[in-house]
């Protein structure tokens, strides 16, 4: 077996590598400024691919954005580093200086450049089973042992992988990529949608009446609506509505194995980390972070740009631009506080005695 150093990203067995490009081009794509270089990493020179700091050649760009790795940038070999402004008197003399106000935002876009998405390949899988009705178009692509249900449609540049199921009726709009064995059902996508392996689109919500015999399934007749740019982690789930739509806004980016429940709605560019549940009818304003393994009861309100910390139990309507953790949820100043005292109490039990009198109680 062959192993790429992990010094090298982008193995070739999995990506593909465009380039060589010149400074000129970093900076264009980037939106950073170029100031300059020495010894030999001039607008004459190529580069080939991305590194970090410790490991990256002088063919090779790297980035800063943390002051913490401030004695990694004085070392390193890169032939180019982006940096914030206020660290670019610390990049090394033989390295191009490419200063941008957000060096995360400017090494996404050149790492882009290096490591495009892989190209469309339009067609039909020979193997792939097609629906009557469907509304396909010439330059999406149907990957083997796909099944797409009646009256489907799919967009342009549309990239469908193996084994998708693709529920009657379903819309998927242009350039979507949907991964290997996602199952779409009653459910509406918006372009540039993305969702990966595993991702479940549509299916029952949790609804359901208890009577004295037992429970009584509730009919989900709502839809799933995901918005344009929407981007979706393996192996999550998006319940449709109950009587109205679940709704994802546009450019909100779910992790992998989130839960949203049936008729929650989501604001623009939301982001719900890993093992995050958010329960059914609740309603999340723009820009709202909800951190991994927080849970979120039903038919409340979280305001925009509220942040909600990790493994935090949110029971009621949270405030636009708050920051909440713990369970019950609370500002985090107050969570703080209330363990720094817990904290001085149990100190205080001890040096007490309390401690050797509960042991032996």
């Amino acid at each position: 077996m062959t192993v790429t150093p992990d010094n090298v990203p982008g193995d070739p067995r999995f990506f593909v590598t465009q380039g060589p490009f010149g400074l000129d081009q970093l900076a264009q794509c980037s939106g950073a400024e170029l100031r300059g270089a020495a010894d030999g990493a001039g607008d004459g020179h190529a580069f080939t691919g991305i590194a970090p700091l410790q490991s990256a050649t002088r063919d090779q760009v790297s980035f800063l954005d943390n002051r913490r790795y401030l004695p990694l940038l004085e070392g390193t070999g890169a032939g180019a580093v982006i940096v914030a402004p206020a660290f670019a008197d610390k990049v090394p003399p033989h390295a191009a200086v490419l200063v941008s106000k957000a060096p995360y935002q400017a090494w996404a876009r050149i790492a882009s450049l290096f490591y495009p998405p892989p190209p469309v390949r339009p067609g039909i899988h020979p193997s792939a089973i097609i629906g009557t009705g469907c509304d396909i178009d010439p330059t999406a692509a149907i990957g083997a042992f796909t099944v797409v249900g009646d009256r489907a449609r799919i967009g342009a540049g549309a990239d469908i992988g193996s084994h998708v199921s693709i529920g009657g009726g379903v819309e998927i709009g242009a350039r979507c990529r949907i991964g290997a064995h996602v199952a779409i059902s009653h459910a509406l996508l918006g372009e540039r949608v993305t969702l990966l392996p595993g991702a479940r689109i549509g299916q029952d919500g949790f609804g359901f009446a208890v009577t004295p015999e037992g429970f009584e399934s509730v009919p989900q007749l709502g839809r799933v609506i995901l918005e344009d740019g929407v981007e979706i982690g393996a192996n999550s789930t998006v319940d449709r509505g109950s009587i109205r739509d679940t709704v994802i806004g546009a450019g909100s980016r779910l992790d992998n194995l989130v839960q949203i429940g049936h008729n929650a709605r989501l604001g623009r560019c939301c982001i719900v980390v890993s093992q995050a549940g958010i329960s059914g009818s609740t309603e999340l304003g723009d820009f709202v972070t909800v951190a991994a393994q927080a849970g979120l009861i039903g038919h409340i309100k979280i305001g925009t740009k509220a942040r909600i910390g990790a493994q935090c139990g949110v029971m009621s309507d949270v405030e636009a631009g708050a920051d909440v953790i713990g369970s019950p949820a609370m500002p985090f100043r107050e969570f703080f506080r209330n363990v720094a005292f817990l904290r001085r109490m149990a100190k205080k039990t001890t040096q007490d005695g309390g401690g050797e009198k509960a042991d032996k109680a």
